[in-house]
């Protein structure tokens, strides 16, 4: 049986980071261990002796924090991983010149990296668990449990950060975006706190975000609570931006590449 040409893209992706995968191994765990030292631990000290854990569930600030920053770090990875490299491969570098020369179609291309942006995501996700686990902030099964829901939180980033990116002339977009968008929802997407604590007009903004339904999907995963929205409707709502933006980043790429 032929191997569908997306999994070639896939597997081209792959060989790359077998070279180079040493230069992002140690950022991977160093920076949930630093995230969850100066917030969960620092911070999240004075937290909990100020409140008591009021309006945190009766947890402690690095058990409701760790969750949120799983889906929060899983949206800035798929993010990061659909933007300034897809920007390489259009403009600067211009491989996706060369690999459209072959038989591999603009939709396998584009299917192909965001199929590895989910890999990746397994990747830093399953880190992340590994580090929340040695905290203390959470069991190490619920944790990997909760592995799938911030997979699925990046890829509802990843594939419409391609379709953004793909319209794109120059980088500035790219900052902006970053600057404006991705900063504000790590922010303001309840990953710190609860977004009940937000001023009363924002609030319902924070409700339509992909983010919110990824850190409250993984905080009622890996903590057995009640998430605020049910989760088949948070599953639901990811995985139409991750369709949704999939098959946006192929017309675009096709308007992009194909001349």
């Amino acid at each position: 049986m032929e191997t569908p040409p997306f999994l070639r893209v896939l597997e081209g992706e792959a060989r790359v980071y077998r070279r180079v995968w040493r230069g992002s191994v140690i950022s991977t765990f160093l920076n949930p261990v630093l995230f969850l030292a100066a917030m969960g631990l620092g911070l999240g000290r004075l937290v909990d002796e100020r409140s008591g854990g009021s309006g945190l569930d009766g947890l402690t600030y690095l058990a409701f924090l760790a969750p949120g920053l799983l889906a929060a770090t899983a949206m800035q990875t798929g993010a990061g991983d659909s933007s300034w490299p897809v920007m390489a491969g259009i403009k600067w570098r211009r491989t996706y010149e060369a690999i459209l020369a072959t038989p591999v179609g603009v939709g396998s291309l584009t299917v192909g990296h965001i199929a590895w942006v989910g890999v990746r995501l397994v990747f830093v996700s399953v880190a992340f668990v590994l580090v929340m686990a040695a905290f203390g902030a959470v069991g190490l099964w619920s944790g990997l449990a909760a592995v799938p829901a911030a997979v699925l939180t990046g890829l509802a980033f990843a594939a419409p950060m391609v379709a953004y990116t793909a319209g794109l002339k120059g980088e500035q977009g790219l900052s902006s975006m970053f600057r404006f968008g991705i900063v504000p929802l790590f922010l303001f997407s309840g990953t710190f706190f609860p977004i009940s604590q937000l001023p009363d007009w924002l609030e319902p903004v924070a409700w339509v975000t992909p983010l919110w339904h990824g850190v409250e999907l993984c905080r009622a995963i890996a903590l057995g609570l009640t998430p605020t929205p049910p989760v088949w409707l948070s599953v639901a709502y990811l995985t139409a931006w991750t369709v949704g933006g999939t098959w946006l980043a192929v017309v675009r790429m096709r308007r992009r590449l194909v001349r």
